[in-house]
């Protein structure tokens, strides 16, 4: 007779559990992409720091409605009995997992320190917390990816003349230009404002770091670990394109769409000393490689 192992027992505990932590980083991954370009407002900042707390609360309660109203339209998870209370449970979440994110990305941008008080930090949070709130509610219907649709490509060649690797950096070409546009889009409205100088300047040399550190993260999350794409056809383009050097490459596509954009709009000058771009550079790359990644996964 056959016996069940420990492994064999305790794997659809563990698949309930990968799952779970999937749908929290899916709905993650689509509140830093609502949220991050208004991160990059100073009003936003100024409001936050000066709201009286009980104004807070109908900020919160009115953000907790509208994520309840997408919530029973879609929702961030891939499937849900709406009952009331699951229904609620949910929503309830979503602002949570907006909370936790808004509150990562203001301390990576050093808009929170510990020098900063409660109730600036509770202001900023709350506000900032609105649109990755519903960025988490959103997360699965507008970035589900290009599962269930074909890849538009140009016209095939003769399948004599195409060889793996040609096929691959056919679709490696296709992801970098996904990236490019994605970078444009997201970042285009952020790169002429204030803010990217005014941030960039308050950051310490090695807080850059950080800064580099988190946009990687990110990027590889949203493509690979987030479960929006399918992880094994990626895999499959060679060890060229691996998910560490294509995260790489598609970080650099944005840095490099990053300093065009800067330059663009007069933000970066020749006398400007090469800490300065540097600084600006990466700040902006921040939202450019968010948007790379959302783009290379809605191909």
């Amino acid at each position: 007779m056959a016996t069940s192992t420990p492994e064999t027992v305790s794997h659809p505990e563990a698949n309930i559990w990968l799952g779970e932590f999937q749908a929290i980083l899916q709905g993650a991954v689509g509140g830093f992409l609502f949220g991050i370009p208004l991160l990059y407002t100073v009003e936003v900042w100024s409001i936050g720091a000066a709201t009286d707390p009980l104004w807070l609360l109908v900020v919160l309660g009115a953000t907790l409605v509208g994520v309840g109203l997408l919530t029973q339209v879609e929702g961030f998870r891939q499937t849900l009995s709406l009952h009331p209370l699951e229904a609620l449970l949910e929503s309830i979440e979503a602002v949570a997992i907006g909370v936790v994110c808004a509150t990562l990305a203001l301390v990576l941008l050093r808009r929170i320190t510990l020098a900063t008080p409660l109730s600036e930090v509770l202001g900023k949070v709350v506000f900032e917390a609105v649109p990755f709130a519903l960025g988490v509610a959103l997360a699965r219907s507008t970035l589900q990816g290009k599962q269930g649709r074909d890849r538009r490509t140009t016209a095939p060649l003769s399948p004599r003349l195409v060889s793996p690797t040609l096929s691959n950096l056919r679709d490696a070409l296709v992801d970098f230009d996904a990236a490019l546009i994605g970078a444009v889009l997201i970042a285009f409205s952020i790169a002429p404002t204030e803010e990217v100088p005014l941030l960039a300047a308050a950051l310490p040399p090695l807080w850059l770091l950080l800064i580099m550190a988190a946009s990687l993260g990110l990027s590889y999350a949203i493509v690979f670990a987030s479960g929006f794409t399918d992880r094994a056809e990626r895999r499959q383009r060679g060890l060229l394109f691996s998910p560490i050097t294509e995260t790489l490459v598609a970080y650099l596509v944005a840095l490099l769409a990053s300093l065009a954009m800067l330059v663009l709009f007069q933000q970066l000058n020749p006398s400007d000393p090469w800490s300065e771009w540097l600084s600006n550079i990466l700040v902006l790359g921040l939202p450019a490689s968010i948007g790379g990644a959302a783009g290379r996964i809605l191909i």
